[in-house]
């Protein structure tokens, strides 16, 4: 299921991607009619209810689209028995639609969390969760952004792998055993696109990012994030978490080349 899922998702986000990329002017105001093209190629033909238990906080306006500071939540109480088991975030009015992909599990309690994406121009964010049984439900919020996921890079190759999988995280102390508690993870990566330019050839730079990243306590999974290139670079999340007792939270991020980077943080009374 899972392998006929991947193989599904890289055609639909081919052919979006040419939608997309072929459709859009170089400065362009935000395009309601992308989303129904978008729905129909990653979901076709299901449901998707518009709710008001999750929702995203993000800038009207937006001062880089390289770097858009957005908040998703998820309101267990008010979804009134909804289990949302994953989330998908797209930016309709990207080249590659699909910014990133949350997988939850209960430890989270209340799925809240803060991160950085790329506007490539004006467009949506668009949540679409997913419960266990394959029910979808939507949140939609409008920004004002452009730029994030194109442009000239500059390509200093032994600094940026030099640096590559740095990895910063903390859990708020003291931490609050059996309630929500905030932890950050901020990991130094340049996250290409594969859709810059080089400023010397003017060919288009590889695509370097992280892949997915996983998050344990205890051993126990917390949640797992498959990251697109959609996040902006050295990627940022910070998240609740119920910590039910002391531990280790630990994280494995993986690139897209294969490589893999590890950080633990002790977690006490």
């Amino acid at each position: 299921m899972n392998k006929l899922f991947n193989n599904n998702f890289l055609k639909h986000t081919l052919r979006c991607t040419i939608l997309l990329v072929f459709s859009l002017p170089v400065f362009a105001e935000s395009n309601p009619e992308l989303w129904p093209v978008m729905k129909e190629a990653f979901f076709a033909k299901r449901d998707m209810q518009e709710v008001t238990f999750m929702k995203i906080d993000a800038p009207r306006r937006a001062e880089s689209g390289a770097q858009v500071p957005v908040t998703y939540t998820i309101d267990n109480a008010a979804a009134n028995g909804v289990a949302i088991k994953k989330v998908y975030v797209f930016v309709d009015s990207n080249p590659i639609p699909l910014t990133a992909t949350y997988h939850l599990t209960d430890a989270l309690g209340d799925f809240h969390l803060s991160t950085r994406i790329r506007f490539e121009t004006d467009g949506f964010v668009r949540l679409v969760g997913e419960t266990a049984d394959g029910k979808l439900y939507l949140a939609s919020r409008e920004v004002r952004a452009a730029g994030g996921c194109g442009g000239a890079v500059e390509n200093d190759e032994v600094a940026i792998r030099a640096v590559a999988g740095k990895i910063k995280m903390n859990v708020e102390t003291p931490a609050k055993f059996g309630a929500a508690t905030p932890a950050t993870f901020n990991i130094k990566h340049v996250m290409r696109t594969g859709l810059q330019r080089d400023l010397v050839s003017q060919g288009y730079v590889p695509a370097f990012y992280i892949k997915k990243t996983e998050f344990t306590y205890n051993g126990k999974p917390v949640m797992t994030v498959d990251v697109g290139v959609g996040t902006a670079e050295d990627p940022y999340f910070k998240f609740n978490f119920v910590p039910k007792e002391p531990g280790k939270l630990e994280v494995l991020a993986t690139d897209n080349e294969g490589k893999s980077f590890t950080h633990v943080v002790e977690v006490k009374s």
